[in-house]
């Protein structure tokens, strides 16, 4: 138990933030390779006092609409223990992300969103929440597949000098997630199965309460929290397009989706240590694949680093508070 301990304050508190470190190294050294780099960094500073940055406000709104989904998205799944209001959702989901902020894979969100469900019901409520998140996964590969597929179309029109080497990269991740993707569709529409699985492996009964309510979930349910999952993702890939506009990064539509969409996609299948390990990465793989697109490198990270301020930051800083409440609530 002792070591198990220390190797998780080694994987928290030491690996996570040494890999950020040499991530950051490494995006600081392809910033300096880009002979443009102070043209680019004034072009930022005046791009948020300029004229575009309505784009900017635009996107904090698209910000609230895609935790606003993520809330009824998980009001619906969890509706088979208890029937709560969008609202009361929307606060859990904002304490999830602030308990996500502390936690390896972001996985302390179940814990902070259970705070919001009543005592009994909290057991049954963990496995309706990984369903939730086991949805977004899902869209994230079926639209990581749709972007490699545009990238890889796009690369035969490509010049670069590295463009077969990502070729080959693309092509390999493309087989990989397809498969996981085939097998996770046939996991997702037939959730009873695991229930089957466990009963024949005579699991105990105080761990098959855990997983039992799956097999009550219609498949009626399953599509909506996965059109939810989608209309989220879309709220995601707006944000982007927007805010690489501001920071004079300019890709179109379907180039930003291209692009992203595999950035999604390595960052849901790579684990990440800590909240500034995410960071590093979403800023490395961003950089790669925008780069395929626009050589603006100064402005390609500063528009990931304004996405994820946004969209884990804010709304970490306001899950705080709210945790603050319950505490102070039961104190009373």
């Amino acid at each position: 138990m002792v070591l198990n301990k220390n190797i998780k304050i080694i994987i928290n508190y030491l690996l996570g933030p040494i890999v950020f470190v040499l991530l950051l190294l490494a995006i600081y050294k392809q910033l300096l390779q880009k002979a443009n780099w102070h043209e680019s960094l004034q072009q930022i500073k005046n791009a948020i006092s300029g004229p575009q940055q309505w784009k900017i406000w635009l996107v904090f709104l698209l910000m609230i609409a895609n935790w606003g989904i993520e809330a009824k998205k998980w009001q619906l799944s969890i509706a088979p223990v208890q029937h709560i209001t969008w609202w009361r959702a929307f606060k859990a989901t904002l304490t999830g992300s602030t308990m996500a902020s502390f936690t390896p894979n972001r996985m302390g969100e179940y814990l902070g969103r259970m705070l919001y469900i009543e005592e009994g019901k909290r057991i049954q409520s963990i496995s309706l929440t990984i369903l939730c998140s086991f949805s977004q996964i899902m869209v994230t590969m079926i639209t990581g597949c749709a972007g490699i597929i545009y990238l890889l179309w796009d690369l035969h029109h490509n010049t670069m000098v590295h463009v077969e080497m990502i070729h080959l990269w693309l092509s390999v991740l493309l087989i990989i997630v397809l498969i996981i993707l085939l097998l996770l569709s046939i996991f997702y529409f037939h959730l009873s199965w695991l229930v089957k699985l466990m009963k024949r492996f005579r699991v105990p009964e105080k761990y098959l309460v855990y997983v039992k309510i799956l097999e009550d979930i219609h498949t009626n349910i399953l599509l909506r929290i996965l059109f939810l999952s989608f209309l989220r993702y879309c709220v995601f890939i707006l944000q982007y397009y927007f805010m690489f506009s501001v920071f004079a990064v300019p890709l179109t539509f379907l180039q930003t989706f291209g692009s992203i969409s595999v950035v999604f996609l390595v960052l849901a299948i790579v684990p990440t240590f800590t909240f500034l390990t995410e960071l590093g990465l979403r800023w490395e793989a961003s950089i790669q694949l925008v780069e395929l697109f626009s050589t603006n490198t100064v402005g390609i990270f500063a528009g990931s680093f304004g996405i994820w301020l946004i969209n884990l930051v804010v709304p970490a800083l306001a899950g705080s508070l709210l945790i603050l409440g319950i505490k102070l609530f039961k104190n009373k």
